[in-house]
């Protein structure tokens, strides 16, 4: 009979390299070395909102945890102009990500107007071989705002194209609002860190915290925990895909 450890171990080691509950359970067990965490959200305030339980989570542990906002909310303050709403927004991620102990980047896209080309995919390249990432969170594609759909998109191409080298698991903001065909693969008990989540998400003083968290998130994480049998949950949807240069076959029926 296999024991919890011997699992966890199987975990960490299997097919497709490290997952996300391996790491969380092998972590109890110092199964493995801390590992490298990488998020990708469109503005401030989306890691916070979409996981910042889990980042949290894995921040406490001891792993590295790095935020990258591909936007600084540029245009995300009523009556500011984009260089004034840029540097309150800016500094409001930089005090969220100092509560989460991650490191924020600001990868430079204009909130409102980001683009998906062939220079920005070199560059959301160049930016993740810099953080040698072990698991990768970004928006679900399938979402109502062009600047998450961006976020999702360039990640999903730099997968694909440097032959899958880190765990990928989209996350969910304001579902059913927002994002959209939301059906999580992955759970995290995000009980003992939600009220880090909280006061991170309050950092966003622009984005009337009150709204964002307390009418929305709240319910998600009261919804994903009964999903999952805990007080407050985070769901999540993992990427599954083969290496590069391997090939799909049908199955005969």
């Amino acid at each position: 009979m296999k024991t919890r450890r011997t699992f966890v171990k199987n975990a960490v080691a299997g097919v497709g390299g490290l997952s996300l509950p391996a790491l969380l359970h092998a972590k109890a067990y110092n199964n493995i070395t801390k590992k490298k965490i990488v998020c990708i959200g469109g503005h401030p305030d989306d890691p916070e909102s979409g996981c910042g339980g889990t980042l949290a989570k894995l921040a406490n542990a001891g792993n590295d945890v790095t935020i990258v906002y591909l936007t600084t909310g540029d245009a995300g303050i009523e009556g500011k102009s984009l260089t004034e709403a840029a540097v309150i927004r800016k500094q409001e991620a930089i005090n969220a990500c100092k509560i989460l102990k991650a490191k924020p980047v600001f990868a430079g896209q204009i909130d409102g107007d980001t683009v998906f080309n062939n220079d920005w995919l070199k560059k959301m390249q160049q930016l993740l071989a810099g953080e040698k990432p072990d698991i990768v969170f970004t928006h679900w594609p399938i979402d109502s705002h062009k600047d998450h759909q961006v976020a999702s998109m360039l990640t999903i191409q730099v997968w694909m194209r440097t032959g899958r080298p880190f765990a990928l698991y989209f996350f969910e903001v304001s579902a059913g609002i927002q994002t959209m065909l939301f059906h999580p693969t992955d759970y995290v008990d995000i009980t003992d860190t939600q009220e880090q989540k909280r006061k991170a998400l309050y950092c966003h003083i622009s984005q009337q915290p009150d709204r964002i968290y307390a009418d929305v998130h709240t319910a998600m994480e009261d919804f994903r925990g009964k999903e999952s049998g805990v007080k407050a949950g985070e769901a999540f949807v993992r990427m599954n895909g083969k290496k590069a240069g391997e090939i799909f076959t049908p199955v005969a029926g």
